[in-house]
């Protein structure tokens, strides 16, 4: 009797163990893989976000889109060790209107910089100015009511006289009007030494060459620089 109780208590004592080793081990990974899971969300949190919003410029139409401007951004800020997620938001055909009805979608997560980009192809089609003025001082409220610490940069355009000076004229004045209005930094002219260069443009006149998106590049680093 003495010996069944020994050996009852020696099989007690060893299934004990294997069940507080078997919980250890156990608790053991799972703090190592919250303690990853942790690190690479901090990590995430960490990664600024700079979101390109316009139409086919910005998306680089007839090209390779890291070798759009939005794309040598990225570039150039990775080679600087900067941690950075630039968002290509361009859509071929946009209009300031088309933008600010999906600018919600890209609104989820918060944009350290938001660079607006559109307003071309509302003067290409002879879009009413007072609309185009309207819709991107919308879209700069909405992202200021949205995320107030967001810095914004307008990228001004112009556009050939297809539609007669005075409309040429009047929209080239939209975005300066806007970026004083609402106090936001305003890229002069957005393809300032590529437009009505052939070498520097596709077929259509319109689209710059990856050559071309190197020069916009130029124009553009400088205003990221500066908000970085």
């Amino acid at each position: 009797m003495k010996r069944q109780k020994s050996t009852l208590a020696i099989l007690l004592l060893l299934f004990t163990s294997m069940v507080l080793f078997s919980c250890g081990g156990n608790s053991s990974e799972t703090q190592t893989a919250e303690q990853t899971e942790t690190t690479s969300e901090s990590q995430e949190e960490k990664q600024k976000v700079i979101l390109f919003f316009g139409n086919s410029l910005s998306a680089g139409y007839g090209i390779d889109p890291e070798d759009a401007f939005p794309g040598l951004v990225q570039a150039r800020l990775d080679s600087l060790g900067e941690n950075f997620k630039v968002i290509n938001g361009g859509l071929s055909g946009e209009t300031t209107a088309g933008g600010l009805s999906r600018l919600d979608w890209f609104l989820e997560e918060e944009p350290f910089i938001f660079v607006l980009e559109l307003g071309g192809n509302d003067g290409l089609r002879g879009i009413q100015l007072s609309e185009t003025k309207k819709n991107l001082l919308a879209i700069i409220d909405k992202v200021r009511s949205k995320y107030p610490d967001t810095k914004i940069i307008l990228a001004g355009m112009q556009i050939p006289p297809n539609m007669g000076q005075e409309y040429t004229d009047e929209f080239m004045k939209i975005y300066p009007a806007v970026a004083q209005e609402k106090n936001v930094k305003l890229i002069p002219f957005l393809l300032e030494g590529v437009a009505g260069n052939p070498e520097l443009n596709l077929p259509d006149g319109i689209h710059p060459t990856e050559e071309g998106h190197q020069i916009v590049f130029g124009t553009v680093w400088p205003f990221i620089e500066e908000n970085i």
